[in-house]
């Protein structure tokens, strides 16, 4: 059977679930089905040495020699003669299991206790010993392993490819069943061929090379299918390569499979292994930082909040002590974990070759918050150093179990001598062939004619329609804090003056004489009308109280602002304070990494808020509805920037000086972010309106005459 008509036999396979309806609801056919269609192909797989093994079992035990294992295991082998790695000792399988149906469960228990330990660890995470005590209750049991007998699962009738995608196609049923979340989903083959593509295709020259080594490592490997893939690719470019693969997923299920499908295609375990843990609290391959290789579909749009307790006692996460994600999605945090395996690289040097991966996002991780945030850090972090290469953007309706948009990443701490400071960006969304029969969410595919044109773009790393190559400070950003005056209106009224006295009542006197001697007339300088108030309140009689002491002269001076006092774009700024000329060092200092455009000094103070007035400057008070904030490309200075873009149309506006003396020396938070949109939008000019009128014509002319058919 050909990966082409897989479909016939996950149908099948499938088929036989409907024998569990009753016992069993939809989303919990797999506990059952998995492991029976593994334990049937182990059974295919090992019929060719089956007799050869239960003959030298039964010498071995009549002589009573422990640990018999790792002779049987090499005795189980291949067709090609290479062993196996796992055996299975029991006299029956599955034809036999069938012969007798009173006692099929206290069989099936023994054929699975006859395995050897490495098969027995991968079935305690089935859990299938519970399974088949709830199935011979249903009378059930019998009628399914009679149907699995059936099914020849040998890799000569079904190769590694087809099977994966067989287990892949039941997954993907099983997870649609059970309303799994989007982020937890397997990848599309074709997806997955796009991305080894792109992993390995520059490095062809070193992957043809007689006796080369290959270590690949998936840390959300599902049921392997990432790592099979790459296999193929590495092996169909040079039989002769040793290629070592490693994966981890915290799902048992998907652990077993991928762990059973490992056994079959006779990787030694010394060699290549897959373990059940969280990847990132439990990272199984801790003492490995040198895979060549990485590559995974990690979830995406799922929380972290069960591991960030644990995460958080850390001094770091892998080695990135930055800002992390936000709790809600730590698909980010998996791209970290691969980057902390990546081998050291110096280039000329063969003992330090550096890494590559690929992994899969939505688009959240390309532009999710703002500068200073956790995920900007992280792209910071990355891009800074040099390892962004490439994204590529899928389209949508790509996946089984989720429709939004998706995106490939490369990232490596190698990158060819063309690719230094740059960073590419493809555009694949619109390179899909429609199904003709959706799968699920799954609508739309890749042919191969799509995956070799992204392949060659990325390597010719050239800009076209769908393809741009960008330095790395392109996607760069300071954000600075823009402020501008705040206008206040003073002006007693009857409804301020009521609001006012039942807070401060005792200031009723007061306020009288205030009234008395500004008036009930609007005043548009707060600054004179406040210190009229002030004036007033030092000629006081003695027998009228005033403002208090301390805290409560703060607060009533506050409440009487609050009350009598409006907005008002047309009043002259409020004064906050007045400065010595000498006290405010304004120049290039303030931007130590801006080439300053030549400016009087005046225009310089008043882009920092601060305006001459006779030998003093004036700061006047930020307005707080007024506030905003502003995105800088790294490549262009703060000036410029203000004189262009925000000065000629709010005259009056200003950088707050504290974002300048954040942080990043002086020039405002530095973000990153990548906008496909923006880098790949194409302006479509309307219709002329003549077109849209005669069409709108046209279809009321048609309307009438079906309104005419109707009535005549």
């Amino acid at each position: 059977m050909t990966p082409a008509n897989f479909q016939q036999l996950a149908n099948f396979i499938w088929s036989v679930a409907d024998l569990l309806r009753g016992p069993y609801r939809p989303p919990q056919y797999e506990r059952v089905m998995l492991p029976l269609t593994v334990l049937r192909r182990f059974d295919a797989v090992l019929a060719p040495s089956k007799d050869t093994v239960l003959k030298r079992y039964a010498e071995l035990s009549s002589k009573g020699i422990p640990n018999i294992d790792a002779i049987l295991n090499n005795l189980a082998k291949n067709e090609d003669g290479t062993p196996l790695g796992f055996h299975n000792h029991s006299l029956l399988d599955f034809q036999k299991l069938k012969g007798d149906p009173d006692n099929i469960g206290r069989h099936l228990a023994d054929y699975i206790a006859g395995f050897s330990e490495n098969i027995r660890k991968i079935f305690e995470r089935f859990e299938f010993d519970k399974e088949i005590e709830k199935l011979e209750e249903s009378n059930r049991l019998y009628q399914v392993v009679a149907q699995f007998a059936e099914i020849d699962l040998h890799p000569k009738h079904v190769d590694n490819i087809t099977m994966g995608l067989v287990f892949e196609d039941l997954i993907r049923r099983f997870n649609e069943a059970a309303n799994e979340t989007a982020g937890d989903h397997f990848t599309p083959r074709e997806v997955i061929r796009l991305m080894v593509n792109l992993l390995l295709e520059p490095d062809t020259h070193v992957l043809t090379q007689e006796g080369i080594i290959v270590t690949i490592c998936d840390p959300a490997c599902g049921t392997g299918g990432m790592l099979a893939e790459a296999q193929n690719w590495i092996r169909a470019h040079n039989e002769q390569a040793t290629v070592k693969v490693y994966g981890q997923d915290y799902n048992p299920r998907s652990y077993a499979v991928a762990a059973s499908d490992l056994l079959i295609k006779g990787q030694k375990e010394k060699d290549s292994r897959v373990e059940l843990g969280n990847t990132l609290t439990d990272d199984r391959f801790a003492d490995m930082h040198w895979f060549d290789y990485l590559l995974a579909n990690p979830p995406f749009g799922v929380d972290w909040k069960a591991e960030k307790k644990e995460i958080d006692r850390w001094p770091n996460f892998r080695g990135y002590s930055g800002k992390l994600p936000r709790i809600n999605d730590g698909a980010l945090l998996f791209l970290l974990h691969m980057i902390s395996k990546f081998a050291d690289y110096e280039a000329g040097n063969k003992n330090l070759p550096g890494s590559r991966t690929a992994i899969i996002f939505n688009g959240s991780p390309l532009f999710t918050g703002g500068a200073g945030s956790g995920e900007s850090e992280i792209r910071r972090w990355i891009i800074e150093r040099d390892q962004l290469e490439a994204i590529v953007a899928l389209p949508e309706q790509m996946f089984y179990n989720t429709g939004i948009g998706t995106f490939i990443w490369v990232v490596t701490n190698r990158k060819a001598a063309t690719r230094r400071g740059k960073i590419q960006l493809i555009d694949g969304r619109e390179r899909y062939t429609p199904m003709k029969r959706s799968l699920g969410d799954k609508r739309r595919y890749l042919d191969q004619a799509a995956i070799d044109a992204i392949t060659r773009e990325h390597g010719a790393l050239e800009d076209s329609k769908t393809s741009r190559v960008f330095d790395n400070t392109d996607f760069g950003y300071r954000r600075i804090t823009v402020l501008r005056p705040l206008r206040l209106r003073f002006e007693i009224t009857d409804e301020a003056r009521e609001r006012f006295l039942n807070t401060c009542p005792e200031l009723f006197d007061a306020l009288q004489a205030v009234q008395d001697q500004l008036g009930p007339e609007p005043h548009l300088d707060w600054n004179l009308a406040w210190n009229e108030v002030q004036q007033v309140f030092k000629t006081l009689p003695d027998d009228v109280e005033g403002w208090g002491k301390g805290a409560k002269s703060t607060a009533q001076k506050k409440i009487f602002r609050e009350c009598f006092t409006t907005a008002d774009p047309e009043a002259a700024p409020v004064i906050a304070k007045r400065h010595k000329r000498g006290d405010v060092a304004v120049s290039s200092e303030l931007f130590p990494q801006q080439t300053l455009p030549p400016l009087e000094a005046g225009e310089l103070y008043a882009l920092l808020g601060l305006y001459a007035d006779g030998k003093s400057l004036v700061e006047y008070e930020p307005d707080p509805a007024l506030k905003d904030a502003e995105n800088i490309p790294l490549k262009e200075d703060i000036v410029s920037y203000m004189l262009r873009e925000v000065r000629p149309y709010v005259a009056d506006a200003w950088i707050d000086r504290d974002t300048l003396d954040e942080q990043d020396g002086g020039i405002g938070k530095v973000g990153y972010e990548i906008n496909f949109n923006r880098v790949f939008f194409q302006y479509q000019p309307p219709r002329p309106l003549h077109e849209i009128d005669a069409e709108l014509a046209d279809v009321e002319k048609r309307i009438l005459a079906l309104l005419r058919e109707v009535t005549e």
